[in-house]
């Protein structure tokens, strides 16, 4: 962002990615997952750790899924969600410094 103007098509996914990570639940929901053992958690693991319906936890999910931040995949009746890696570097690019704090 510091060496050249972020495109537009570019700000456009960048903003709909920031803005998933606006809402408190959403950035727990993304660490719960990231953090969870082996790198992914059932939607049935999430939703006792918030004190949130299933339908409103499932809309978060469904956003961060859209932003581009979780994959998921369905096994039996559950749904296994997972950090999406790719666009995570992505965001830590752009929002990249050296090591003395100058933008990279």
């Amino acid at each position: 962002m510091t060496t050249e103007p972020v495109g537009a098509e570019r700000a456009v996914e960048l903003a709909r990615v920031f803005k998933a990570l606006g809402d408190p639940v959403r950035l727990r929901l993304l660490s719960l997952i990231a953090s969870h053992e082996g790198g992914e958690a059932c939607v049935c693991e999430l939703t006792g750790v918030f004190d949130l319906k299933g339908p409103t936890i499932s809309h978060h999910l469904k956003v961060l899924k859209e932003a581009g931040l979780i994959t998921g995949d369905r096994r039996g009746t559950w749904i296994y969600y997972r950090v999406s890696p790719d666009t995570l570097r992505g965001l830590a690019d752009v929002l990249a410094l050296d090591d003395a704090g100058v933008p990279a």
